[in-house]
């Protein structure tokens, strides 16, 4: 299998960013780490080998990316609109540094986003806020109500990157017509921490007539990574329009 390791400043965060791209052909797919995770644990804990054989069979290529998490939404010795304003210089990072990348290796096809728990909400976040760009996303086990990170601030930045907020608002035919393009898939599992989290955005988009998958997998201790395993390979043959 192809995997390339590649590390560059970033002006938008001032901060050298690393990542891992596995495979050399077929649908990119941009992986966001769990809360906090870094670009190598898609890896460490067998994702990637659960998708080898989509990804040595070209069909897939997945570039992991880091996080800032620790810097926004988890730093807890910062303001909350610093929190904020680190997590939009992380979204100026992904749409004008990585994309560009994954555009390049892959011209014709645009990349869906992925991710597990937090992840899960980095893909939601980004794909339902840059339709035209992503192909839409597979969050697994997402985590979606991060109000609690804010301490009772909240501003219109912060509303703008909520998807349980910003959707059921929405009304702009542009977006709406839009996501209908796109594959959008939720997972969770029974015992799940973030199943009603997740059962709120099934709800929301069900309600805005958003085109969607939602799975819960009967699973113990679902929220954890042998699930996440399973969920990467069931849910690509399960899919209408497959991203994985």
């Amino acid at each position: 299998m192809n995997r390339e390791y590649q590390k560059w400043h970033s002006p938008r965060l001032a901060r050298d960013m690393e990542l891992l791209i596995f495979g050399h052909a077929g649908q990119p797919a941009v992986v966001f780490p769990t809360s906090g995770g870094r670009f190598f644990e898609f890896e460490d804990h067998g994702m990637i080998a659960a998708l080898a054989d989509k990804i040595e069979a070209g069909k897939l290529q997945v570039f992991c990316v880091d996080s800032v998490d620790n810097e926004s939404w988890y730093n807890k010795q910062a303001h909350p609109r610093r929190r904020i304003m680190r997590h939009i210089e992380y979204e100026g990072y992904i749409l004008n540094e990585v994309l560009p990348l994954v555009k390049h290796r892959i011209p014709t096809q645009r990349p869906v986003a992925a991710g597990c728990s937090f992840g899960g909400y980095h893909a939601v976040n980004l794909s339902m806020r840059h339709p035209d760009v992503f192909a839409g996303f597979l969050s697994m086990s997402g985590a979606f109500d991060l109000t609690r990170f804010l301490g009772g601030y909240y501003d219109r930045d912060c509303y703008y990157h909520l998807p349980t907020h910003y959707l059921p608002r929405l009304e702009d035919r542009s977006y709406l017509d839009r996501f209908q393009k796109n594959t959008h898939i939720l997972t969770s599992g029974w015992d799940d921490q973030c199943l009603a989290q997740n059962q709120n955005l099934d709800r929301i988009l069900s309600e805005k007539g958003i085109g969607h998958q939602f799975y819960v997998w009967q699973a113990q201790n679902s929220h954890d990574w042998p699930t996440w395993q399973r969920m990467a390979q069931l849910l690509s043959v399960g899919s209408q329009r497959p991203i994985l």
